[in-house]
């Protein structure tokens, strides 16, 4: 069947082809991004295809790989400062890996079908043992991948499945995400995926997931995984049978109506925590990971960084919980990488390894598929470092201390707002724009931290900043001059 026929009948779905204007830089900032933070590249033998989807540090301090291939590939000399890395095959015929955790001298991989150990039980350097340990799910369609996370302090490993389609469930628990228990028992905790892109714990511990633009999703996002939630896309609502421990089906939602406003109709709806603005900050986010360098990644300690894989770029993002709900911020951070990114992963040297591919869709980078770092030059950046809430507006925090000057003048600081339709077609646009008052700012006696007063704040909309006119106090520019916050709750 030709790829018109299979789009036709929803066998498969194709974002748009880039233009011509877009197929260059995202943000236009990439030649100030490059004097702090460098792209190194690990150069990959010409017999090797690595299109890596999953990260893991082995106890020796070697690195593993899981590819789209399905191959786990042991690495080392990763983290020197000109990379010539070693790659050995660990094992193979797995299919389209998105998760590795090691445990007790085993690996533990995700991958379409199931959760998989490895163990090599000769000690020759090669897996021979491979036990399934869950596979509680259906596979069917490319579509349909799964994506698993590290352990949890309580040995607990998650997985999040994508939807058959970006319309339909045809698989046992597509579009759920599903906890598997040390003594291997697998239990379904959320339903209403759509098309994950990674699944993981953020700073403070807590378990999300990105989920990709599409229906019911007019924007990609990091939401918090609630036991017993439903993450918004209804498709997968067939599956509650299989799921006693959850309940009754929740109530079908209303499309065209807004988040705000169905949570009140369906209870269990869980909200957008974080929303990365399409094609501003993202078309289709992947694997994230926290910073937890202890500083040798710069001034971004227990952040989260994220990769997009249409835009080839790295985005960061800081999360908070208000009257029990998680909301919180997204950073640009780094463009210009060589391929698509599908995960990113944090060496032991505090370099953010990057890896990915263009296979599938169209990318901006000009690699089908690369491994590359991001170094910490040791030059502290002016950058807005993270924006949390306020009763009456917003505290943001930056990286250098700001000019008194521009810092404390309201001018410096436009804020906008916007949200999305919540509804059932493919993406959406941006609606129901606002221009608060800034009322006040208050700098800080170190200037590194500004607090905005707003006339009004928002619920369930997405404020963004724009503060290009601030100054360092050496006169230096923000190398980034925008970010957004999403607000679900206002503390009292």
């Amino acid at each position: 069947m030709s790829i018109r026929k299979l789009v036709h009948f929803g066998l498969l779905s194709l974002p748009p082809i880039l233009s011509a204007e877009e197929v260059g830089e995202r943000w236009g900032t990439a030649d100030r991004e490059r004097e702090f933070y460098q792209l190194v590249d690990l150069p990959i033998p010409k017999d090797l295809v690595i299109e890596a989807g999953a990260f893991a540090d082995l106890p020796d301090g070697r690195l593993a790989i899981g590819t789209r291939h399905g191959d786990v590939l042991f690495v080392s000399g990763f983290d020197s400062p000109n990379p010539e890395p070693d790659y050995h095959l660990y094992a193979s015929g797995l299919d389209e890996i998105f998760g590795l955790a090691w445990k007790d001298g085993s690996l533990f991989v995700t991958h379409s079908a199931e959760l998989t150990k490895l163990t090599d039980t000769d000690g020759d350097g090669t897996a021979d043992r491979y036990d399934t340990i869950s596979d509680a799910w259906g596979y069917g369609t490319y579509h349909e991948y799964a994506f698993g996370s590290k352990f949890d302090p309580e040995g607990n490993l998650y997985v999040a499945l994508g939807l058959s389609s970006s319309y339909r469930s045809e698989e046992l628990f597509r579009g759920w995400a599903m906890k598997v228990t040390p003594e291997g028992k697998t239990i379904p905790i959320a339903s209403g995926l759509r098309s994950p892109g990674g699944i993981g714990f953020n700073e403070h511990g807590a378990l999300f997931y990105i989920e990709s633009q599409g229906p019911w999703n007019c924007a990609c996002s990091l939401k918090f995984v609630k036991e017993g939630g439903f993450m918004g896309h209804p498709k997968s609502y067939n599956w509650y049978p299989f799921a006693p421990n959850m309940g009754e089906t929740p109530t079908e939602p209303n499309s065209g109506s807004t988040i705000l406003a169905e949570m009140e109709r369906v209870p269990e709806l869980v909200p957008y925590a974080v929303i990365f603005p399409y094609i501003r900050m993202g078309r289709s986010l992947g694997g994230f990971e926290v910073n937890a360098t202890s500083g040798k990644f710069g001034p971004f300690e227990n952040q989260i960084f994220l990769g997009d894989y249409t835009q080839s770029l790295v985005v960061r993002a800081t999360t908070e919980q208000v009257n029990g709900v998680w909301q919180g911020a997204c950073y640009p951070f780094r463009e210009g990488l060589s391929t698509g990114i599908l995960n990113v992963h944090f060496t032991p040297d505090g370099n953010l390894l990057t890896g990915g591919t263009n296979r599938g869709w169209p990318v901006r980078g000009l690699k089908p598929y690369a491994l590359e770092r991001l170094d910490w030059t040791g030059k502290m950046p002016f950058e807005i470092e993270r924006i949390t809430i306020a009763p009456k507006g917003f505290n943001i925090r930056f990286t250098k201390p700001v000019d008194p000057e521009t810092g404390a003048d309201k001018d410096s600081y436009k804020i906008t707002t916007f949200t999305h339709p919540y509804h059932g077609a493919y993406g959406g646009p941006e609606i129901e724009q606002t221009t608060p008052n800034v009322t006040g700012v208050t700098l800080s006696e170190d200037g590194l931290t500004a607090t905005v007063t707003l006339d009004k704040i928002e619920r369930g909309h997405v404020h963004e900043f724009y503060l290009d006119p601030l100054r360092d106090r050496d006169d230096g520019e923000l190398v980034h001059t925008f970010a957004f916050y999403t607000v679900n709750e206002v503390p009292e």
